[in-house]
């Protein structure tokens, strides 16, 4: 009975740890509980859940993808160069989709083809986009023109416009991994892939699918990201792997594979690590502590998770135990 009010206390932490925040925030600084705040939160909060909705699909199979801030920090290099030269906003967004797309697919080309570890394939990635953005912008930052910026400030139909992006791609991607075989397949492979092998399906081509799909919301999510700073800095898209990894995570999605949703869990994750950031920002805490509280926010996601799957392996040893006691 401990055991299983212990594993539903892990299962509901992200809401009761965003509840508790969110009232201690509000405690903190008044201003932080009102309906323009919780709105500037969406909207900031929507580069990063889209980016981590594609390592929501990574990790599912047990995967991992480190590169996804590079990717961002290279598509953002190459449709800034276009948008100075003066070509249409349609040609760069176009090419750094391009670019996310092809990078995700360079990642699974290596992990099922080469078959080296994802952990492996998507760190040296990181360096080699990274690298690659760097020699794009001269190491230097690349501001884009006013008339840019003013697409994260646009509203449609009374929403602003990256709160719309990133809601639809929620819905998708939601939609994709609880309506769908695609869906389940996932699933599948993160439970066993060897039972997933023998069951026929087609893991090369998941696998590709999965992170192809991470690129492709790298790209979107850099998109977002460029709208909200018009710029594109040597540092763009920084960090922004291991805040999607904890997004993730604390939503409840596995680092072992095979279990987590992208709602509510991943978006509960996002809105978390972005309330904090901006309860930081409005106690006028030192900037210097940011990078303290986003490592204790992986640490903690990370605990979470080895704890709610110590639990979930001792439930199936003894599911196993009974049933072999019953034969």
């Amino acid at each position: 009975m401990r055991r299983r009010a212990l594993y539903f206390a892990l299962r509901q932490a992200p809401a009761l740890l965003f509840v508790a925040v969110a009232a201690i925030l509000s405690i903190l600084s008044p201003k932080f509980f009102s309906l323009s705040n919780a709105l500037n939160l969406v909207v900031q909060s929507a580069p990063i859940a889209v980016v981590a909705v594609g390592m929501t699909f990574v990790l599912l199979t047990a995967g991992v993808d480190l590169s996804v801030g590079a990717i961002m920090f290279a598509g953002g290099a190459l449709a800034a160069k276009l948008l100075l030269a003066g070509h249409s906003v349609a040609l760069a967004l176009l090419v750094m989709v391009g670019c996310g797309v092809f990078m995700g697919v360079i990642n699974g080309f290596l992990i099922v083809r080469a078959r080296l570890a994802p952990f492996i394939v998507t760190l040296a990635m990181l360096f080699v986009w990274r690298g690659f953005a760097l020699w794009v912008t001269e190491t230097r930052a690349m501001n884009l023109p006013d008339w840019f910026i003013q697409f994260g400030t646009a509203r449609l139909v009374g929403v602003p416009v990256p709160v719309v992006v990133f809601a639809s791609v929620f819905f998708l991607a939601h939609m994709a991994l609880t309506r769908t075989p695609f869906g389940r397949q996932l699933y599948a492979i993160g439970n066993n892939v060897e039972n997933a092998r023998k069951a026929g399906l087609p893991l090369n081509w998941l696998l590709f699918a999965v992170y192809a799909i991470s690129g492709l919301c790298a790209a979107i999510g850099g998109i977002l990201a460029l709208t909200q700073l018009g710029s594109v800095s040597p540092k763009f898209g920084e960090n922004y792997e291991f805040k999607a990894i904890a997004a993730a995570v604390l939503g409840g999605t596995s680092l072992f594979g095979g279990r987590g949703a992208v709602w509510p869990g991943t978006l509960l994750g996002v809105l978390l690590i972005q309330m904090l950031e901006s309860g930081l920002v409005m106690l006028n805490a030192d900037p210097y502590l940011y990078p303290i509280v986003t490592a204790a926010v992986i640490l903690f996601a990370v605990l979470l998770d080895t704890s709610r799957q110590a639990i979930l392996e001792q439930r199936s040893r003894r599911r196993i135990y009974h049933d072999a006691e019953r034969t």
